[in-house]
């Protein structure tokens, strides 16, 4: 397995488990002798109106696999083919050598480019989720107080 597709496994697994975690709420605890019947009555009220009050952005999905999008690879090999004829015809008279040679640096390059890219937008991805959990956590603890729990 190459470590471009174990990273990207690992950063699936990494918001798997961030988004399970982080989708708990905060503890309430009854300060005015809540019995246990409605401590579980606030608790699902609480939760659903902080499903439908807390502010939320959509939050695309990490992305995985090979780095082939956005055309980064093709418009490397046609930087590196025409720096590379540039060079090849300066330095030997020989353009066509040095535009495959260019072209295949260029590739590499690109490719590299592409995989910056999907590591940024999956860490901006983690974070709008990270944003997102911690408003229904604002919610859901001011409901939890404004019906008479301590929330820690």
């Amino acid at each position: 397995m190459n470590t471009s597709r174990l990273f990207g496994t690992g950063i699936a697994l990494v918001l798997l488990a961030c988004s399970a975690h982080a989708q708990q709420l905060p503890s309430a605890y009854p300060a005015n002798g809540q019995d246990a019947n409605q401590q579980q009555t606030d608790k699902s009220a609480c939760a659903s109106w902080a499903q439908s009050n807390a502010p939320a952005q959509a939050v695309p999905p990490p992305q995985t696999g090979p780095a082939v999008g956005g055309g980064q690879r093709m418009g490397g090999a046609v930087r590196g083919a025409a720096a590379g004829a540039v060079i090849g015809g300066v330095a030997n008279d020989d353009a066509g050598h040095g535009a495959g040679v260019g072209a295949a640096a260029g590739v590499v390059a690109g490719g590299m480019r592409a995989r910056q890219q999907r590591r940024e937008q999956n860490a901006a991805s983690a974070a709008t989720q990270n944003q997102n959990n911690a408003n229904l956590s604002q919610a859901y603890s001011a409901c939890m107080k404004g019906k008479g729990y301590t929330v820690g």
